[in-house]
């Protein structure tokens, strides 16, 4: 069996319960014109106890579907964000 993909982005809404959406950021450089492009996807994640806010930099993994647009799961948090 193979490993489940793994991604780490940041939080960018916690609005929902045990759902997190996390922004992913893909840098990479034009074939072309060699131009450094930053693309980003948003993907939504299950967060089972909620310990994710928004600004926290998130390890995410690939799941069996959860809901209609839920296939990630957060697995860590690696990084929180400074609350005030």
């Amino acid at each position: 069996m193979g490993e489940r993909k793994t991604r780490e982005g940041v939080v960018v809404s916690d609005a929902m319960q045990k759902t997190r959406v996390v922004r992913i950021e893909r840098v990479y450089r034009h074939p072309q014109y060699q131009r450094v492009i930053r693309m980003s996807k948003k993907l939504k994640a299950h967060d089972e106890e909620n310990a994710s806010h928004v600004g926290d930099r998130v390890l995410i993994e690939e799941t069996r579907p959860i809901s209609k647009e839920k296939r990630w799961r957060v697995r860590e948090v690696l990084n929180r964000a400074v609350r005030t």
